[in-house]
Parts: C-alpha cells; structure tokens; sequence
C-alpha cells in the first residue's frame, strides 16, 4: 500500500490504520480510498483481529479531506457518480469490529468520514475540528449527515456554515461529544492502542454485535431498532458467552474516565 500503513498485533488483537501522506496533510485521494477499502476487508477477514486503530502520520493534520491537488476524476454521466465516503467507510463495507479514531492536528472536511464512521474518537491538546466546504465555495452536504449523529443539530450547522472562520477546538470538541477523551500529543497513539487493546480483549462477538447493533439502530424507529436489537441478543449472546468463559480471567482494576 502506497498512501496508509496496516499493522497486524495478533498477541493484542488489534490492526492499526495510519495514514500516510503526511506531506500532503493526509489528504485522500483515489488511491487512498481503494486502500481503506481494502484494509477494512483485511481486516474484517481477519479473524484474530478484534479491534482497530485508526491514527495519522505526522503532527500538522490528521487529515485535510479530500486532496485538491490530485483529481479524483468522477464519471461524464452525473448519475454514476459516487462519494468517495464509501470506500472510507468500516460500516459501508459491514466492518463491524470496533474503531478507535486518534486525531491529532487539524481535522477538516472531508476528514470527518474518518471521524463520523468510529466508534471512539479521542484527540491530542492542540487539534482542532473544521469543515472548510463553504468557504471554497462548496456545498457541505455529506459529511454533516453523520457529523449531526454525534454532535447534533446546531453544533453541525455552526461548524458547516462558519467554515475557515471558526476552528472547534479539543477543549470544545469534548464538550459537545465529537470526541471522548483528549490527551498530550505525545500520549495519543499510546491511548488510543490502549483503548483498542481493553477492547479487543473483550469477546468479539459480543463487541461487534454491540457495534453492528447500535449503529443500525440509527436507520430505524425506535420500536423497530429495540425490535431488531433483540434479535442480535438472542443471536450472539450464547456465543459471546462460550467466548467469555474460555478467556482468562482480568487481572486489571477497571479504570475512572
């Protein structure tokens, strides 16, 4: 792979995904998208890998959307043109293993496909959060749908429409919920493979059921999604426990976040 690199731990259980253009700012272009794609399936194919961490190369940005400088090239026809969200996506592939997102730096437009599709996103001090669409005279139209599933209305439609003019820090990201934790930078990649490795130590069905569940929860009514959810009980738990009881005990006190 020439734009990220994928790293297997099978004593931890965890894949990392670091992003690997930092003289481009991380910025995504075709290349990278097919790469992603593949990684996910990777690592979905992967049966001894339970969680994932999702990191970036270098300190300026975790990644600066789409790169501008490089042509993604769409179809003539406008019909069959397609968002290149999809190839970024774990859940357009149906990658159910949980995802922990390490933002470091800026975090812009097009970057938010990375935030918007993990199931834990945590960042350094000094990144900040920006969509830039309408300040180059672009329509934010994609990637606010899955920003407004973790921050809400009014949070979304103020960073969509201030663009360049206004950066969400971490200290402000935290408080409206796009991130869970923030940490040193030089404690970032540290915590997050933390996180991903408590995780991955959990049974993985469990786990993925929970991830494939919740998320799919958020297409449905609410008596629907409760309807569906139990389904995915009756489906895993018998398996997740069989999983439970030939682990070994923890040995570690739970930790106060």
């Amino acid at each position: 792979m020439d734009t990220i690199l994928l790293d297997f731990d099978h004593d931890t259980h965890v894949a990392t995904i670091t992003l690997n253009r930092p003289d481009a700012l991380n910025s995504f272009n075709r290349a990278m998208c097919h790469e992603m794609r593949d990684a996910w399936y990777t690592i979905k194919d992967d049966e001894a890998i339970h969680a994932v961490v999702l990191r970036a190369a270098g300190d300026r940005a975790f990644s600066a959307g789409l790169d501008v400088k490089s042509s993604y090239g769409q179809p003539k026809i406008v019909w069959n043109h397609e968002d290149p969200g999809e190839l970024l996506s774990p859940k357009w592939q149906k990658m159910w293993k949980p995802v922990v997102c390490a933002v470091q730096g800026m975090c812009t437009a097009g970057a938010l496909y990375f935030v918007n599709e993990s199931d834990v996103v945590i960042c350094s001090q000094e990144a900040t959060f920006f969509d830039s669409h309408v300040s180059a005279g672009l329509v934010s139209a994609l990637e606010p749908i899955g920003l407004m599933r973790r921050i809400g209305l009014g949070d979304t439609l103020r960073m969509a429409l201030m663009g360049n003019d206004e950066r969400v820090s971490a200290e402000t990201a935290l408080r409206i919920g796009l991130v869970t934790e923030v940490v040193p930078r030089e404690a970032l990649w540290r915590r997050a493979d933390e996180i991903a490795t408590s995780i991955a130590a959990k049974p993985p069905t469990a786990t993925q059921g929970t991830v494939k569940a919740i998320w799919e929860s958020l297409d449905k009514p609410y008596r629907a999604a409760m309807d569906h959810g139990l389904i995915y009980t009756r489906l895993g738990n018998p398996i997740a426990k069989d999983e439970l009881a030939a682990q070994p005990a923890p040995k570690t006190a739970p930790r106060i976040r």
